[in-house]
């Protein structure tokens, strides 16, 4: 048993997105979308077998083959030729294998003619424009100490690709987060395309399932670096607050992050406030509070369980008032990441005494 003087406080907003989204935009991703996401996060990683996998199920769900000719083409993009030119020749072994079988798939609408006359870098820029909703007549940063950089992403990026039509801005869109969210070190460029996802008309809710079915593939290549889908969400510039520090294997199950809000000796050593942000699977050890503890649920799913109880469901806007010297713990559902503030109480310096880890049978009852 551990006893911790420094207070934590389990919170996790898992996802502090824009909230200008419109309200008749849909739930969750339909099946096409899930597709997709898929079908351009294992090229983004060169998961081939799996890729083989998920092409097929694309075709099956409806996707027209030069709907997947495009996303394999336009992965080129964001993860290079090789990934692109491997994900190709693995749709190639598909089609060949589908009509080995008697399989006649939709080859769908070709790309239809350009006929925009201006030059390509003008028609790149108001692309970018409508995706972004910021002007891009000046340019800035990488553009600016690179301007050839600049020049090939508005005349080929966002003219040559994203113009083409068989693939719609937020299909593109969703492409381009999913394979940048399986990769690593893209933290800002996902970021961006977080934001022009959102402004396609992505909801927050899609986001978060196209994170989520992302993690399903790259989850070993994650855990790897230490750094998870979630944080590069949570850390995005709309986020309510910093994701913070990752939380101590003492003290947590899976990946999980700590931001402290309010230390106990700005407020006269009463409480302390914090926000913890928790991935799919994490979670707190079984632990105690000596006087208790107040969580305030801002997004995802996930439990509270108290000892010798049937575990809470929790989403957002949930609140669970824990009673002193109460045996608990609480965390994210298998499936899903939990955002929550708690605020904690003070006694004798102390706020927290840690206990033994949710084992993995207590954790999967309460995921049934």
């Amino acid at each position: 048993m551990k006893r911790a003087k420094i207070i934590l406080i389990t919170i996790v907003s898992f996802f502090g997105l824009n909230n200008k989204i419109n309200a008749q935009n849909m739930k969750s991703l339909d099946i096409k979308q899930q597709k997709i996401v898929a079908i351009a996060a294992n090229t983004a990683v060169g998961n081939l077998s799996t890729l083989r996998t998920e092409l097929n199920a694309g075709l099956d769900a409806g996707l027209t083959v030069n709907q997947i000719k495009e996303i394999l083409v336009q992965m080129y993009a964001y993860c290079g030729f090789p990934r692109s030119l491997q994900g190709i020749n693995t749709f190639m072994a598909v089609m060949d294998d589908r009509k080995a079988k008697g399989i006649n798939d939709e080859m769908g609408q070709d790309v239809s003619p350009i006929t925009d006359t201006r030059e390509k870098y003008l028609r790149g820029r108001k692309i970018l424009e409508e995706l972004t909703r910021t002007s891009q007549a000046n340019i800035s940063g990488a553009n600016a100490f690179v301007p050839a950089i600049d020049v090939f992403l508005k005349e080929h990026l966002f003219a040559d690709i994203f113009e083409r039509d068989v693939l719609t801005y937020q299909e593109r869109e969703l492409a381009t987060i999913s394979a940048l969210a399986a990769m690593q070190g893209v933290e800002p460029m996902l970021q961006s395309h977080l934001n022009m996802g959102m402004n396609t008309g992505l909801s927050r809710e899609q986001l978060e399932e196209t994170l989520t079915i992302v993690g399903r593939f790259t989850r070993k290549e994650r855990e790897e670096t230490g750094r998870g889908l979630l944080a590069v969400v949570v850390e995005n510039k709309t986020a309510l607050f910093p994701l913070g520090e990752r939380g101590l294997a003492d003290w947590f199950t899976g990946e999980v992050y700590v931001q402290g809000l309010l230390t106990p000796d700005q407020i006269e050593g009463l409480y302390s406030v914090g926000q913890v942000t928790f991935e799919p699977g994490g979670r707190t050890y079984w632990h105690t509070h000596p006087i208790g503890q107040v969580l305030l649920v801002t997004g995802g799913k996930g439990f509270y369980q108290e000892r010798g109880k049937p575990a809470q469901i929790l989403t957002k806007g949930s609140v669970v008032a824990i009673p002193k010297d109460v045996e608990h713990w609480h965390g994210a559902s298998a499936d899903t990441g939990l955002v929550h503030i708690a605020i904690s109480n003070i006694a004798d310096g102390s706020a927290v005494t840690w206990m033994e880890p949710v084992n993995e049978k207590e954790y999967e009852e309460v995921n049934q």
